[in-house]
């Protein structure tokens, strides 16, 4: 894992091409009013969801402008949000928690500067007829996933509190499959985002148990997605940091009260996106971005320490994380 991660970082960093850090200068140097915004960029973990909904609210809002920002919203490729960002290729992306531990304990400068939502909706789910109703019965099931060891690791620790073995579960890679073809073809279970998946479930009417991370342990209720940058920008250009999140924060607060019309933002946004799904799922996200947090974005020691002691005792960590460098709140508008 350790050298998968560094060698993507290493790959980034060669070559990646520089950023344009003078937009709207002319031949002297010498800006306008038209031209002086200042070019970033920020990359997204996956194709467009309600999860990245404030960032293109943000943007069609003219938020971003607003902070003197021209953001250019862009896809991850083959090297993946963290790598791009750490190596300074993008300014900003969307991560997670655990791939932000990860960098860290591997001194890789990724910062977690926003936690998108503030609990961890995600858990396994199945088919109702399936009748996978608790981790015990995990047994004997053929579980569809993306060959991560942190799969195994969360299932094993659910299953342990039901006296369950995970080496009577069948892994096998799902691929590109989409977890409604997988269920029908060759797979049991899978790890799904109830607010993607889950209400596209309720869409097609299909039932499905789901068993909750958050619902075994607190541990496991760690920020997923969060908003990144790397240490340079930190130290360098902290007055961008400072001007993304402002423009950010008002983007998803609008969609915490406005969400159907975010909603219709990013469908214009990202055409190919289902219209239904968008709208139900942005509904279902509004009191989600903040829940209990006294800010959008807001991020807690506590989660970061207890998510990365326990990917230590799981041995997905080579050593324990200083968790005090791998975010911050102080670019949150207050």
């Amino acid at each position: 894992m350790k050298k998968t991660l560094l060698a993507l970082f290493s790959a980034v960093l060669i070559t990646g091409c520089g950023q344009n850090n003078n937009a709207g200068q002319g031949e002297n140097g010498a800006g306008d009013e038209a031209t002086t915004l200042k070019e970033v960029s920020v990359v997204l973990d996956w194709t467009p969801n309600t999860n990245h909904t404030g960032l293109y609210v943000a943007k069609e809002k003219g938020y971003f402008e607003e902070e003197g920002l021209e953001v250019e919203i862009i896809m991850p490729g083959e090297a993946g949000a963290d790598s791009i960002v750490a190596s300074g290729q993008a300014e900003f992306g969307v991560g997670y928690q655990e791939g932000v531990t990860q960098a860290r304990v591997q001194d890789v400068p990724l910062v977690s500067i926003a936690a998108v939502i503030q609990h961890n909706t995600s858990g396994f789910a199945s088919p109702a007829g399936k009748n996978i109703e608790t981790p015990k019965d995990f047994e004997g099931k053929t579980y569809g996933g993306w060959g991560s060891p942190v799969e195994e690791a969360v299932m094993a620790s659910i299953m342990k509190q039901e006296n369950a073995d995970v080496s009577k579960v069948d892994f096998v890679n799902m691929g590109d499959s989409d977890f409604f073809t997988a269920v029908q073809r060759d797979i049991d279970f899978a790890w799904i985002y109830y607010g993607w998946t889950g209400i596209e479930a309720e869409l097609r009417n299909e039932d499905i148990n789901m068993i909750y991370l958050t619902d075994y342990s607190e541990k496991l209720d760690y920020y997923t997605p969060v908003l990144t940058t790397n240490e340079e920008m930190i130290s360098d250009d902290p007055e961008t940091v400072e001007a993304f999140l402002a423009a950010a924060s008002k983007g998803y607060n609008f969609a915490i009260d406005n969400p159907e019309e975010a909603a219709q933002v990013l469908i214009d946004a990202a055409p190919d996106l289902d219209e239904d799904l968008v709208k139900r799922s942005q509904e279902w996200l509004a009191s989600k971005y903040t829940d209990d947090a006294p800010r959008w974005g807001e991020q807690k020691l506590e989660v970061w320490e207890n998510y990365a002691e326990w990917m230590f005792e799981n041995e997905l960590l080579e050593s324990e994380l200083d968790a005090e460098k791998a975010f911050t709140n102080e670019f949150l508008p207050e």
